[in-house]
């Protein structure tokens, strides 16, 4: 059974964004959105990817200047409206250690919503890319604990290498891959709908913000949030960004623009 979170709305979920000392304009959008949702939402979510590498909670201690304003930030709209966070592929060594100090609560890796009585499954995706075998394989090996330990028993500046060497790794592999393989596996996302009990999905990771409604063959709605990009885009590329807002049964899709 998955865990159950039960909220009043306006919930507002965001993922992939992807904060970094490469990214400041990106950053700064980022703020303005905790900004307007620290005044509209009763609870905000953050499904992972909020950073574009975590390297450890331990790395508060001596963070770049980056990562202070962005905790700053995060934290400040804690205060203001209840706020949640998971772990994405990116960031996936986030722990309680940082969401105590921001002042969030950290969501499991699966959670189902309610919201008065409508309910969504809630992740960041990456599981869902079971056709990307060998990223299944990565992904089952750095999320074992006793990787996972000996890791983080490394310095930090050897661990911000590493996890830059990864990183590196990850962007090549991803442009000489397969695309359909890189994309959520609709089928192993009805089983677990069907499970469940539930008729909707809502996650990010992908890259491919869309609202997919029912199918014969995959009969839920599945709402896919956007990654945030305003640094490094080619000339006359809009920026990116975007969040959905949950009320009961009505979901909106927004974006940067609007």
């Amino acid at each position: 059974m998955l865990n159950k979170l039960s909220l009043n709305g306006p919930v507002w979920l965001a993922s992939d964004i992807h904060l970094g000392a490469d990214n400041p304009a990106t950053a700064q959008r980022f703020f303005q959105f905790l900004d307007q949702a620290s005044a509209q939402a009763g609870a905000l979510l953050l499904l992972g990817d909020i950073f574009d590498v975590w390297i450890g909670d331990d790395w508060t201690k001596q963070s770049p200047q980056w990562l202070s304003q962005a905790l700053t930030h995060l934290k400040r709209v804690s205060t203001r409206c209840p706020l949640w966070i998971g772990r994405g592929n990116r960031d996936f060594l986030i722990g309680r250690q940082l969401a105590e100090n921001i002042g969030a609560k950290l969501l499991e890796p699966q959670v189902i919503l309610d919201i008065d009585g409508s309910r969504y499954l809630l992740a960041h995706g990456d599981e869902f890319c079971t056709n990307d075998r060998a990223y299944q394989r990565f992904r089952r090996i750095v999320r074992n604990r006793w990787v996972q330990k000996a890791y983080l028993s490394l310095s930090l500046n050897t661990r911000a290498k590493i996890a830059q060497k990864a990183r590196q790794q990850s962007m090549q592999t991803q442009i000489s891959a397969n695309q359909s393989n890189i994309d959520v596996c609709e089928q192993t996302i009805a089983r677990l709908l069907a499970r469940e009990q539930l008729t909707a999905i809502i996650h990010g990771h992908t890259h491919r913000p869309n609202h997919h409604q029912p199918t014969a063959v995959c009969p839920f709605d599945r709402w896919v949030l956007p990654d945030w990009e305003s640094d490094h885009l080619r000339a006359g590329q809009p920026e990116r960004g975007g969040w959905v807002v949950v009320d009961g049964a009505k979901v909106t899709t927004l974006n940067l623009a609007t």
